[in-house]
Order: C-alpha cells, then structure tokens, then sequence
C-alpha cells in the first residue's frame, strides 16, 4: 500500500523520519473572543500518534495517516530563535504536541532529546513536551538547564481504560511523573479533557490525590483544566471508529466558536469540583488556567479572568520568574498586551 495513502489508524504502527518543510512554529489560539486562550507557540514537529484516545482530532485533522518525525533539529531551531530573536524582554512557551505525543515515540526518533539539549541554552524560551507515555528513560540524564516543563495529559483511570486507548496507566504515567522531577524536570500538569459519567466527582478528586502522591506541588510549573469538545463532524467519526465510547451520549451542545460542548453549568460544576481538590494541596503561588474557555466560565470557577490573551500569557512568565526564575529579567507586563 502506498503509504500516503493510508489511514489515520492504519499509519500509527511506523515511523518516518521527514525534513522540516514549511513553518513549523505557529500559536495554538482560538479566533473567538468568547474564549481564552493561553498563547502558547507548538512546535509541529511530531505527526500523527501511536495512541488511540477516542476523542482525538487528529481523526478528522489528518489527510494521510504517516507518523512522522521531523529529522532536522537545526532547521526547527532556527525558526524557534529567529521568533524568540525579535522579542528578547518576552518569555515564549513552546509545545511540540500540536499534532501529535512528544514522547510517545522517542526511542525511534530521539527528537525530544535533541530539543532539549537546545532550549538548554535558550534565554527567553521554555520548552513543553506533553505526553500520555511513561517514555522518559531517553531523556532523564540530559542536561535541560531547567527550560524543559514534561507535562501529562491525565485523566481518571475509568476513562484511560475505556477512552484512551494504548497509552500508558495512570500509575504508570504517575511513576514517570515522579522520576521526571527527581531528574530536576519542571512538570505540567493538565486534567484536560475532563469527562463526564457517573461517579466522575470522587474519580477525578483521588486522581488529584493520586498526582500529588506522585509529584509536590512546588515542582509543578502550572496546571490546566479542560473539557471535552471537538467540532460537529468529529462526532460521526468518533462513532464510526470507536463504536464502544460512550462520548457522544452526553448533552453537548454548540459554542460560539462552533465546538460542541458539555452544557455550561455542568462544565462550571465539574471545573470547581477538580479546582477544590485541587487547592487542597497547591498553594495560591501554582498557575491554575482553563483550556479555550469562556471568560464568564473563568469568573465562576475562579472569581476572576485575565484581561486578554495577552494577559494571561503574562502571568505564566510571572510565575516562571517569580518561582524558578526561567528568564533573564522580570517580565514586563506591557510586552505582553497586543
């Protein structure tokens, strides 16, 4: 089989190797108003996932279904510091999990490791490798000069055993987690997408407990809470290639940006209800956001909302400065409003 002609399932099993072609480094933003976004720049570097979580968009994102690894490290990093380069008192967030785990296949393809050998040595920028992996053995013993956050994407192990499929368990994932900050690692932290079903409210509080077990609190570079959503189409897809889920039972309905949706007032419920148990162990210093949320949703779980997009990725360099001193010089607040 031509293997440009491959599915989004059937391409998952190998790995290609590809040069850098294009642009690379873009920003994860939404274009309504309505909702926040954090401003965070993704490195798209990784193509396609090993993984198989029902409610992925890559199901309805990809028109050919190669795995793909970017091979040309230098080329990625000269985008990242011809960008960085033109604004030096700014403090950018880098992922490279846009489209795809940024560990997932890295005995293959060594590219994490690469990327943090460099950000190393990078003086206005941090790098984010999100995974659902326990994949860290490859990059434990590398010098990251602290500009590498390792994030998890969690989740209840109710929903990992029937949602995501072929990622790693909870307690796996978590003893990942753990080895990553004795390595010295900053570690993100992200209950996104929460997902509703009977019994979710004691479920997603011991898994708060069960993190915190894992890693402390000061280790932690920021947190991020979000719910479950994907376009209207995404949802015959989702039926189609996962006929045993459950997602698309749930009331959802359409948001301003088009996305569907759990109803507000149950989003609000479930947020508070991880946020509670959330401060339970955290301290009013740890970054807490919502992933594309409204800003009227922020005020009712948190009592207030950032200004901007803009703002709010102020506050993160803030934090990173105020608590482990991640850039040169105190952000400026004015850099930040655009």
């Amino acid at each position: 089989m031509d293997a440009y002609k491959l599915n989004y399932r059937d391409g998952k099993g190998e790995v290609e190797a590809i040069p850098k072609k294009g642009w690379a480094l873009d920003v994860c933003a939404t274009f309504n108003k309505k909702y926040l976004c954090c401003n965070v720049h993704v490195l798209k570097s990784v193509h396609n996932c090993p993984f198989e979580c029902s409610y992925c968009f890559l199901q309805n994102y990809l028109n050919d279904g190669v795995t793909k690894s970017v091979r040309d490290i230098d080329a990625l990093m000269k985008e990242v510091r011809d960008k960085t380069g033109k604004e030096p008192l700014r403090l950018f967030r880098v992922g490279t999990w846009a489209l795809g785990d940024s560990l997932a296949l890295e005995d293959k393809t060594g590219q994490a490791a690469g990327l943090i050998h460099e950000f190393a040595g990078q003086g206005n920028a941090v790098l984010e490798l999100k995974t659902k992996s326990d994949c860290v053995e490859p990059v434990l013993n590398l010098n990251h000069g602290g500009k590498t956050i390792i994030s998890w994407s969690l989740n209840t192990r109710h929903i990992i055993e029937s949602e995501e499929n072929r990622t790693a368990s909870l307690e796996k994932r978590l003893e990942a987690m753990s080895r990553t900050a004795n390595a010295g690692y900053l570690i993100g932290l992200h209950f996104d997408p929460m997902i509703f079903y009977a019994g979710w409210e004691k479920d997603y509080e011991a898994l708060v407990n069960d993190v915190f077990e894992a890693v402390s609190p000061e280790r932690v570079a920021w947190i991020s809470i979000g719910s479950l959503r994907f376009n209207p189409e995404m949802k015959k897809k989702i039926e189609n290639n996962y006929p045993e889920s459950r997602l698309t039972c749930a009331e959802i309905v359409p948001g301003d940006d088009a996305k569907l949706r759990y109803v507000k007032p149950l989003r609000v419920a479930m947020y508070r209800r991880l946020y509670n148990a959330l401060l339970k162990h955290i301290s009013e210093d740890n970054l807490v956001y919502l992933c594309m949320e409204r800003w009227d949703v922020w005020d009712k779980v948190f009592g207030y909302h950032p200004d901007s997009a803009g703002h709010l990725d102020y506050l993160f360099a803030e934090s990173l400065y105020n608590r482990f001193r991640l850039s040169d010089k105190q952000p400026q607040r004015e850099i930040y409003d655009y």
